[in-house]
């Protein structure tokens, strides 16, 4: 029988990932435990890391439509649902003291506790049945968990801004579709300006935990965040998904990669653009600037 090598493989992260794939299979503790015979305590250590065979941990791909090699860390991360995907992402930013990221219209860890309210309504706004599905609540739920831990432990957060979006999310408003009144689409309008305003108050507390960079350039499609204890890179996450104004959290591939190649390649653009971004003092005046016409 075949055993893991104690000294090659971080057992916790493992755990993570296995507690991120079940999460995105939509299956509880206890739906894995029947289908491999342990018990739902058993399926917690498992979480925990507390894994001996390899045998175990194939036959948790299998059950979680995943490779071995996934739950290994060896390759990439592949998650279909946001669920699981934010999921992952809230485990490396508790083991992050620096966070780069690059989300649209900008870090969702950045926002105030009334754009929860309002994510709320635009996923409702966005769905046909006019209601939220059980994972789009349990996305809601994992993302104010993110959002608790970032206030308590204050990780350091280098968040790259694109002008644009900013613009976009305030001209189009917090809105999850266009079929909505017209008091409501201004409504919305306002919130996004407050949102703004949020950001705007947070950086002229000159917290140093926390800066954000500005850039004109045309920015990447896809949205990244990159993680790392002190200097030490840990992942980087690569996402379809957004919480802006006409938020997505139902379709796309989002991936997850602890490659130092692919971390290079990633932080290296971030860097590039960051050089080219305005910061401090200009970038608080440019938002500034950027609200006075909404």
């Amino acid at each position: 029988m075949s055993y893991i090598s104690r000294e090659k493989i971080d057992y916790l992260s493992i755990g993570h990932r296995l507690r991120a794939y079940r999460i995105a299979s939509s299956l509880k503790a206890e739906d894995v435990a029947e289908s491999l015979g342990i018990s739902r305590a058993a399926v917690y250590r498992l979480e925990k890391g507390e894994i001996v065979k390899i045998e175990t941990l194939d036959n948790l791909a299998r059950l979680l439509n995943t490779s071995l090699s996934s739950l290994l860390g060896i390759n990439t991360e592949y998650y279909s649902s946001a669920n699981g995907f934010f999921e992952r992402m809230r485990q490396l930013e508790t083991q992050s003291s620096h966070i780069y990221t690059h989300f649209e219209p900008f870090s969702y860890l950045l926002t105030s506790d009334c754009y929860d309210k309002t994510l709320v309504e635009m996923l409702t706004e966005a769905s046909p049945e006019n209601a939220l599905t059980k994972k789009q609540q349990e996305v809601l739920s994992i993302l104010k968990e993110r959002k608790k831990h970032q206030s308590l432990h204050s990780p350091h957060i280098y968040n790259l801004i694109s002008q644009q979006q900013i613009e976009k999310f305030l001209y189009v408003g917090m809105l999850g579709s266009v079929n909505v009144s017209k008091a409501i689409q201004q409504e919305r309008k306002q919130r996004a300006k407050q949102e703004i305003s949020h950001l705007i108050e947070k950086l002229e507390q000159k917290n140093s935990h926390l800066n954000i960079a500005i850039i004109s350039d045309t920015m990447p499609s896809l949205t990244f965040q990159l993680f790392y204890q002190n200097k030490a890179p840990l992942s980087l996450a690569v996402s379809p998904f957004r919480l802006g104004e006409f938020p997505n959290i139902s379709t796309g591939i989002a991936t997850v990669s602890s490659s130092t190649e692919a971390i290079f390649q990633y932080q290296s653009l971030f860097d590039t653009l960051w050089a080219k971004a305005i910061k401090n003092d200009d970038a608080i005046t440019r938002l500034k600037e950027i609200i006075s016409h909404y």
